[in-house]
């Protein structure tokens, strides 16, 4: 399951402080428009069609959940910040910052303003040897040719040499230090873009919930008395084979695994929903499994108000998810927040996202790894 798109993007610079130009560009890319996964090295090779002076050049691998058309209206106003004016008759002239699309996925795109991948790429060394530094394994979804075959077919003979190296902004951000994280909160909450987000992002192990195999689910939602316990009993019985099967192939001292739920889940959700004889039952059932399971590094609760939940449900648009009520919502919101407060064995993390939109503004997810990573482990 891909969440995020790819973009591979070359910058360069031939006016001012050309490593300082370069590592701005960079910084305001991660902070407004995507987020930098990888950082090539830094080239200088000549002017290209003009005379002036020599580029400094480099590669960026990006996500982003941005369209290719979105990204690049980014990436113009990236351009605008740092002080590129383009020249009205389209000529190649000195540039504070240059900023181009070379690939998106593995798309094929031709409009107006936009081409990707970028039709002249093949024949310029520096886009190609940076290209190779971020994406070594990249194929041209047009020629059919690998980033080598491209480098030595190339046509360009010019200089390329490789002079610097720039850091890499997202480094400053460390959650592999807890190893297992697991992120809950309610219905709409946002945690599976989350986990999705930061298992792309830092090359985790996801672990998403199957809650969409299981049959009892709209039947629910349709008639809560009458399959409440059947759907409490396998959806507890699918998480814990689930975490069971998955946690056992990792080293949790060495991997990093992302969930989007804790078997504790199960529990919050049973006593909102089971009458107390059938809660009584469940939770011993519950007890025994919860012992066998390894227990996450940070646990995550991600808190947003009624409201905003509603709107969530609704705009996500699953049939049996709209007859959810605010009653039933706020009673699994104070189910979490009781559980929380007595939740000694866990590395607690919560985290307010009612009025933050962590998918589409990259200002609002930076600032939900900060909170990650200002927690100590322990």
């Amino acid at each position: 399951m891909k969440f995020q798109n790819s973009a591979i993007l070359s910058l360069g610079s031939n006016l001012g402080n050309r490593l300082e130009r370069l590592q701005q560009g960079i910084n305001y890319i991660h902070s407004h428009i995507a987020t930098v996964i990888k950082i090539s090295g830094v080239y200088e090779t000549p002017a290209w069609g003009f005379e002036g002076e020599a580029f400094y050049n480099c590669a960026l691998l990006v996500h982003t959940n941005k369209t290719a058309k979105e990204l690049l209206d980014g990436l113009l106003t990236a351009e605008a910040e740092g002080g590129r004016v383009r020249s009205a008759t389209g000529e190649y002239t000195s540039r504070t910052i240059d900023i181009d699309i070379v690939a998106f996925n593995n798309e094929e795109i031709d409009e107006p303003f936009l081409q990707v991948p970028h039709p002249r790429m093949a024949g310029r060394n520096f886009v190609l040897y940076p290209l190779r530094d971020v994406f070594p394994h990249w194929v041209h979804p047009i020629f059919n040719k690998d980033i080598d075959h491209l480098i030595a077919e190339t046509d360009d003979t010019s200089d390329c040499k490789r002079i610097e190296e720039l850091p890499l902004p997202l480094n400053v951000y460390n959650p592999r230090q807890f190893n297992y994280i697991a992120i809950e909160g309610n219905i709409g909450a946002g945690k599976t873009s989350l986990a999705l987000k930061i298992s792309e992002d830092f090359n985790a192990l996801m672990v998403p919930e199957r809650f969409a195999d299981n049959p009892f689910l709209p039947k629910f939602y349709a008639d809560q008395a009458r399959y409440a316990f059947p759907l409490e009993m396998s959806f507890l019985a699918d998480r814990y084979q689930q975490l069971t099967d998955d946690l056992s192939q990792t080293n949790l001292d060495n991997d990093f695994v992302v969930a989007d739920y804790y078997i504790v889940k199960s529990l919050i959700f049973s006593k909102v929903t089971l009458s107390e004889e059938e809660y009584r039952l469940y939770h011993r059932l519950f007890d025994i499994m919860y012992k066998e399971l390894p227990k996450p590094g940070l646990y995550i609760y991600l808190y947003q108000s009624t409201e905003r939940l509603l709107q969530q449900i609704k705009k996500r648009g699953r049939d049996y998810e709209q007859d959810i009520t605010a009653e039933y919502l706020d009673n699994i919101s104070r189910g979490y927040l009781d559980f929380i407060k007595s939740a000694s064995e866990l590395n607690v993390l919560v985290i307010d996202v009612t009025d933050k939109d962590f998918v589409n503004r990259q200002g609002d997810y930076l600032w939900l790894l900060d909170q990650i990573s200002l927690k100590s482990k322990g």
